[in-house]
């Protein structure tokens, strides 16, 4: 696991700088650094050494020294793929894994990207051609950021390292779709003028010409044939092979538990292949309905855990100006437990493996299930539901609790609206801001620009694409081409390598990617069974309460921090908005949509959280503001001394 960078340049290369960029990422790679230069190309790296720990210093060449590779990630077939290599007559010089991308670029030129089973982005530069060519793993578990203008091409791990190349100015196409998605989709990132390499992707630079193009599809059709025992069985087999080739470390490795049943499962099947007892790490909260620890505890205690506790607070948003700098951009509540989780986990192991991807994989999500209560809904004829049910659900209070039933029934109301791949585009976005809710946001001048854009297009189009036929798969290949390439994934990356640690997500391993998406999606969801496929596979592993209870989620109560302990905070720091002042936003919106979530009308925390980050990070990123500087100001809208204490570890 690494940090890259590096710069090509028509004018030549300045070596200081590309040192600058790889010393901005050095938390990715604490251990070492390595460089490699000619006149017009630098390369950089930052090592967190996993593997081979004493040989596998980067920049790595092949035999004659032409071809040079800088690497992020790891490959989890690196030992047959250096077997076979040296069966072809190639000579290794480490044990590293990288090493085995410059032979099997040697061998099968770009295509040696669709040889590797792993996480990775890295960038190969090829001499005898002059070409650089950058890869993205399939499901996008790393990322690389790059700006390509006038002769120029610079590229990193993360964005940090472009902004002494690029100004930094804010995107508002991104930040639109960011608003109602929770995410920023494509190849756009808030910074303008710097570009994403898309998961699934490669980039080649050759004779000045810039391409980028995909080379790994996801197909759920033709269907895996077999009995429903028989493809548990499969399954089963196949979860355990993959998570044993994600164990592979010379490093001591652990397991995030949240106590949901991917996590759970990750952590009994590790417990099983261990001969040590396994570390798991764990996170909870005060508010009864939104802790896991319970559950968490219930699979520690069967497998004999190391067992590591963390309760956080409403206090935790004075970490915000760090996890934002990690960030780069709007914190996700989400990305708040991997934070958290991943500090704690980094004060005992270097590698933890999670649980990320199960819900995508397999039909975790309510709202997969809701979209066939929509239909029984709208069964009813619209007199009887506009005249005498909707405004019944219209008057009832929302009481704020995690997976609330008002909530889900005026879900139900806005969906029956519309159908099909609007639906489920619409389903996705529902918590966040709709296109409404941004016209009431948006200065005049703001929505004259931004208007046409509708953020739903995205789930749009990829639903409708013809990859997919079973709706319930139609949903999930959405799910893993938006949210879980450009959300999940990179939060599990920024927050997991901000504090030096790598995170493994062995449900996202392509080839096990491939098998479950081409099971029946009746297995995924059967009935009103979410997962139902992953549940039969773990009952030899988890108790039958774990397994049988309703998906929960890592969260936190900003329903109710927001109108309690954040309340009074966000309402000073929507006072004092630059994005107001830089004629984004509207202050009394901002405040009218506190003042309603405060008074319970509405629930609006996921939109009066993005708002409140939207702030900060253009204070931060925009307005230069230190991070020393921003949790300062958080701190005393708080109440909080600078020394305050975040949550309390168990």
């Amino acid at each position: 696991m690494c940090g890259i960078c590096g710069e090509w340049n028509a004018g030549g290369v300045d070596r200081d700088k590309i040192h600058r960029m790889a010393t901005v990422i050095r938390h990715r790679g604490p251990d070492d650094e390595g460089f490699y230069f000619e006149p017009n190309l630098g390369l950089g790296s930052r090592r967190l050494s996993i593997i081979d720990l004493n040989t596998g210093r980067q920049p790595i060449a092949n035999e004659t020294e032409t071809i040079w590779v800088v690497f992020n990630g790891e490959i989890y077939n690196y030992p047959a793929l250096r077997e076979q290599l040296i069966a072809r007559g190639h000579t290794f010089r480490t044990q590293t894994d990288t090493e085995v991308i410059v032979h099997l670029y040697e061998e099968y030129g770009v295509d040696a990207v669709k040889h590797l089973r792993g996480m990775f982005t890295f960038a190969l530069w090829d001499q005898p051609r002059r070409r650089l060519f950058i890869a993205r793993d399939p499901l996008g578990q790393k990322h690389l950021y790059y700006h390509y203008h006038d002769g120029k091409f610079v590229f990193g791990s993360e964005i940090k390292v472009l902004l002494e190349d690029v100004a930094p100015q804010l995107n508002t196409r991104a930040m639109h779709h960011l608003l109602s998605l929770r995410y920023i989709p494509g190849d756009d990132t808030l910074f303008e003028g710097i570009c994403k390499l898309p998961a699934g992707h490669w980039l080649t630079l050759e004779d000045g010409s810039l391409s980028v193009r995909p080379y790994w599809e996801l197909r759920y059709d033709p269907k895996q044939q077999g009995t429903e025992a028989d493809l548990i069985t499969r399954t089963r087999e196949l979860l355990v092979k993959t998570v044993e080739s994600h164990m592979l470390s010379d490093v001591p490795l652990g397991a995030f538990l949240s106590g949901g049943i991917d996590s759970s499962l990750i952590t009994a099947i590790m417990a099983t292949l261990s001969d040590q007892p396994v570390k798991t790490f764990s996170i909870g909260v005060l508010e009864d309905d939104f802790n896991e620890l319970p559950y968490a505890r219930m699979v520690a205690q069967q497998y004999r855990t190391e067992h590591h506790e963390y309760v956080a607070d409403a206090n935790l948003v004075a970490t915000l100006p760090a996890m934002m700098w990690h960030m780069e951009e709007p914190v996700d509540p989400f990305a708040f437990g991997v934070y958290l989780v991943s500090r704690l986990a980094a004060q005992h192991v270097k590698v933890a493996l999670g649980g990320d991807g199960g819900d995508e994989m397999f039909a975790g999500y309510d709202r997969y299930f809701g979209n066939q209560i929509v239909d029984l809904y709208c069964a009813i004829p619209p007199s009887v539901r506009h005249h005498l049910i909707e405004p019944v659900i219209e008057r009832l209070p929302n009481n704020f609790s995690y997976n609330n039933k008002v909530q889900k029934l005026r879900w139900l109301v806005s969906m029956s609206e519309v159908s099909g791949s609007e639906r489920y585009a619409h389903s996705a976005s529902y918590l966040r801001f709709h296109h409404a809710h941004k016209q009431a946001l948006y200065t005049e001048s703001l929505w004259a620009n931004l208007s046409s854009a509708r953020s739903v297009d995205w789930l749009v189009k990829h639903y409708n694409m013809p990859n997919a036929s079973d709706p319930v798969d139609k949903m999930l290949f959405t799910d893993v081409q938006t949210r879980l390439s450009d959300h999940l994934l990179m939060v599990n990356d920024r927050m997991t390598m901000a504090h030096s640690l790598e995170g493994r997500s062995p449900y996202v391993d392509h080839q096990l990617v491939e098998f479950v998406a081409t099971l029946p999606a009746s297995l995924k969801l059967k009935g009103r069974r979410l997962k139902h496929i992953l549940r039969e596979v773990a009952r030899p592993y988890l108790p039958e309460t774990l397994i049988d209870r309703r998906k929960q989620g890592f969260s936190f109560p900003l329903a109710y921090w927001f109108r309690s302990e954040l309340r009074q905070p966000t309402r000073q720091i929507f006072a004092e908005s630059q994005m107001v002042e830089a004629g984004y936003f509207r202050e009394d919106a901002m405040q009218a949509m506190l003042d309603e979530h405060a008074a319970g009308k509405i629930d609006h925390n996921y939109r009066l959280w993005l708002l409140l980050n939207m702030e900060l990070w253009h204070r931060q990123f925009i307005g230069g503001m230190s991070i020393d500087a921003l949790q300062a100001y958080v701190l005393e809208k708080i109440g909080l001394p600078a020394t305050s204490q975040i949550g309390s570890i168990v």
